[in-house]
């Protein structure tokens, strides 16, 4: 892959400063020659496409059939909007729950299943530790390990991320769960 591109955030900005580290771990780890997954995101997508057509579909019958014609159908549309986006916030918090990576490593002999790996991370509000943790799933069984490290080691004054200091931290991580799986 291409050399990381310095990244400089505004380093009081506390979104970009975690959207840059986790760039920059998924970029390492997909280094590894893993394959991204984007199930979950594509999953996002469609429960909010679903509600935009639902939403869409009232207001073209609305025009097409004003108010008190329409009034059944406004009802169900609308119903139907706001029970999607229940279904929305339940799968982002209950189902991605901060999750930005999900890749597969393919068994070399094709005779396994996918070693899935997931990565998430939390960096909480006003807060300078950033906790990343990666999963692993192999064979039904689930390992994972975290970190939890001070921004300021991996970023310098000027708000430029140092991904020669920060890479080895993940792969190191990466590493740690990788040498527990069962070798056969």
């Amino acid at each position: 892959m291409e050399e990381f591109k310095p990244v400089k955030v505004e380093k009081w900005d506390q979104n970009a400063v975690r959207i840059a580290m986790d760039d920059a771990a998924k970029k390492a780890v997909l280094e590894k020659g893993y394959e991204e997954n984007f199930f979950l995101v594509d999953s996002r997508l469609i429960i909010c496409t679903t509600a935009l057509l639902f939403a869409l579909f009232a207001l073209l019958w609305d025009f097409l059939h004003p108010f008190p014609a329409s009034q059944t159908v406004l009802i169900i549309c609308v119903g139907s909007y706001f029970l999607l986006m229940g279904v929305l916030t339940l799968h982002v918090n209950f189902r991605e729950k901060n999750i930005f990576l999900v890749a597969h490593q393919k068994d070399p002999v094709g005779t396994e299943p996918d070693t899935v790996w997931s990565l998430s991370s939390t960096m909480l509000k006003y807060d300078k530790n950033y906790t990343l943790t990666i999963t692993v799933t192999n064979n039904n069984q689930t390992r994972s390990a975290s970190f939890t490290k001070c921004v300021g080691d991996v970023f310098d004054e000027n708000g430029v991320l140092l991904y020669d200091k920060y890479e080895p931290m993940i792969l190191e991580l990466h590493d740690s769960i990788d040498s527990g799986k069962k070798k056969k």
